[in-house]
């Protein structure tokens, strides 16, 4: 009688083809923006008096904070469905290059923060590029 065993070795890349460690460093990344986003729209979202006074020295007023709320928020969700997390990721890049470049103007000392998300919103835009070229190609169908 023949045994055969099979040794289980963990796979080192994931179904995208890229490392396993990067997958997750990619998703680890995802998280903390969310979480960046969702605390950038609370305020908003709930009409705090010093993002309206932000806004309304903006020329935005009540209506472009709420929107502007509202679309950190809903990119924020979107970042952690696998799906939509590339499309999230290009919708936040162009709200950060807004959010950086009025803060150049008016904050010039406060630009590290936003400029910082900018760029790491852009690293998950461009490493799920093919997921978001995929899902374009989908809804053209």
């Amino acid at each position: 009688m023949t045994t055969t065993t099979r040794t289980g070795t963990a796979s080192t890349t994931s179904a995208t083809g890229r490392p396993r460690a990067a997958t997750v460093g990619l998703w680890v990344l995802q998280v903390l923006l969310a979480a960046v986003f969702v605390m950038a729209a609370l305020p908003k979202v709930g009409a705090d008096p010093v993002a309206v006074a932000g806004f309304d020295l903006l020329g935005l007023g009540t209506v472009g904070m709420v929107v502007v709320g509202w679309l950190e928020l809903a990119g924020a969700v979107a970042l952690l469905v696998p799906r939509l997390c590339g499309l999230a990721a290009v919708c936040q890049v162009a709200l950060m290059v807004g959010a950086t470049a009025v803060t150049v103007v008016l904050m010039p000392a406060m630009v590290a923060f936003p400029a910082l998300t900018l760029v790491a919103v852009c690293v998950v835009a461009w490493a799920r590029r093919r997921d978001t070229a995929a899902l374009l190609r989908g809804l053209r169908r």
